[in-house]
């Protein structure tokens, strides 16, 4: 076959270069999910708005309050409540509060960070046993071991006192404290345990130079988490005290339950200054909170 009868190819003009790389849109547009943000808002207003019925109805006077619409701001707002509340005794049950929440979270950091530690290096049938029995508490009410946890709070004559609340408190606090631990201390890789291990390093070294510094996230999560549970606790507040010494925040709202009736708007105005304080702890650790809680399970 000659060159003459081969096929010649076809000369097309090149698409002119602008120079300009191809346009893209926004990511906020490209990863947008109606559906999310549907939920999202509808989840913002659940939680937003009986926040704003409190603090409205906490700034309207006594007499309008059981007429006034929880949606609606008030037409007169006062800050009398607030007065009465801050009168009213409210800095000695802050104190009692704020003692109680310190005591339970040392005592659960003292215990539970150890006890962790054991759980997540120690490989043995019995500590993986005696694991998932303190696990069990999870399972158990407050309610269900009431009587029993009254007889041996009197018997240990420390009834009427604020080791009453902190010591059921921080029991009770515990398993889910170190279920979060372990699940933080799994993420640790076992080439860092070796390292310190072959630079001669202890147990006790390699807990407070490797694996406290590297759990401070479910450490975090753990503080807030017993701190949350002695701020609100009602149940043995109730139960274990009596008089005014060791009343706590949540008790207090009973100063403004009478027979003759219930001072709404002084309830209210307790319960907000009683949420200001650890709404900004939680503002403060809220990175660690949720760092720690997406660590448990571990690897």
């Amino acid at each position: 076959m000659s060159h003459d009868t081969l096929p010649r190819p076809v000369k097309t003009d090149p698409a002119p270069a602008t120079g300009r790389p191809p346009r893209r849109r926004p990511h906020w547009i490209r990863r947008a999910n109606p559906l999310a943000g549907a939920g999202a808002l509808l989840w913002l207003a659940v939680v937003i708005v009986p926040i704003y019925a409190m603090i409205s109805a906490s700034l309207t006077h006594q007499d309008e309050a059981l007429g006034h619409n929880a949606l609606k701001p008030p037409s007169h707002p006062t800050l009398d409540n607030y007065n009465t509340v801050l009168h009213n005794g409210f800095g000695h049950l802050l104190w009692n509060t704020v003692l109680a929440a310190a005591g339970v979270v040392v005592i659960v950091l003292v215990l539970c960070v150890p006890l962790s530690y054991v759980a997540v290096r120690t490989r043995s049938v019995w500590s993986g046993a005696a694991f998932r029995l303190f696990l069990l508490g999870v399972a158990i009410p407050a309610q269900a071991v009431v009587v029993p946890l009254y007889l041996m709070i009197a018997k240990l004559n420390l009834y009427d006192s604020l080791l009453a609340i902190v010591l059921p408190t921080a029991a009770f606090a515990m398993p889910v404290s170190v279920l979060i631990l372990t699940g933080t201390l799994r993420d640790i890789s076992e080439e860092m345990y070796e390292a310190m291990a072959l630079d001669g390093a202890s147990t006790t070294r390699m807990l407070f130079q490797l694996v406290i510094p590297m759990a401070k996230g479910g450490i975090g999560t753990v503080v807030i988490f017993s701190a949350l549970q002695a701020w609100n606790g009602f149940l043995f507040p109730l139960i274990f005290t009596q008089s005014d010494g060791p009343r706590v925040l949540t008790l207090g709202l009973f100063n403004y339950v009478s027979e003759f009736g219930v001072n709404i708007p002084a309830i209210l105005a307790s319960v907000v200054l009683s949420g200001v304080p650890i709404f900004i702890v939680y503002l403060v650790a809220r990175r660690a909170l949720v760092g720690g809680l997406m660590g448990v399970g571990g690897k």
